[in-house]
């Protein structure tokens, strides 16, 4: 479960290194590094094993956006934008990775959301409340990459359509219909659920 991850600090010694041969960058110290992985590490996971749908690429791709975070050494106005750089790296790299792969695998995602269980309506009973987070899950998979992104980051992450764009790579003003798109996406495919996937 998420809840129970503990996210390690790693500082490869190459980061550390490599700070020490170019000073002339504006790097944030250990000790800031440190507490901005902290803040970030848990949801960047959480959107990374969302949109990637593996939670072992989800790990390797949450380092490898850390390290490259680290070695970019860019200035950044505020937390926010930190924030954001980090997501769009990680983006990065999972679009990279999904090109690599050449063709999409249909790979179950884990039944965990960032807040713990789904909120349903009526009082679900847990029985209920599992087959909507497997039929949550089938739906997400099914979603184009971008559309898992949006989603993930709007209503999960809480971003702005101003963040999102910034991350995904779009611009702000397409980001509403974007993702009004991807919700009915979503809609159709929960409405079409095959009633034995429920059993």
């Amino acid at each position: 479960m998420i809840d129970e991850m503990r996210f390690a600090f790693l500082l490869p010694n190459a980061m550390v290194e490599s700070r020490e041969l170019d000073n002339s960058r504006s790097m944030m110290d250990e000790e800031e590094f440190r507490a901005f992985y902290e803040r970030t590490a848990r949801p960047l996971w959480s959107y990374l094993s969302r949109i990637t749908g593996d939670r072992q690429q989800a790990d390797d791709i949450l380092q490898e956006a850390y390290y490259r975070f680290y070695r970019a050494g860019a200035r950044h106005e505020d937390e926010t934008h930190r924030r954001n750089s980090l997501f769009q790296i990680a983006t990065n790299l999972v679009r990279d990775a999904a090109r690599r792969a050449k063709h999409h695998e249909d790979v179950p995602l884990e039944e965990e959301s960032a807040g713990g269980t789904l909120p349903v309506s009526h009082g679900p009973t847990p029985e209920r409340q599992a087959e909507v987070r497997t039929d949550l899950a089938r739906a997400m998979n099914k979603l184009e990459p971008v559309q898992r992104e949006l989603l993930w980051l709007a209503y999960a992450q809480g971003a702005s359509h101003e963040e999102i764009a910034g991350i995904l790579g779009l611009r702000a003003v397409s980001i509403r219909t974007l993702l009004l798109r991807a919700r009915r996406k979503m809609a159709d495919l929960l409405t079409a659920v095959p009633q034995e996937a429920r059993r």
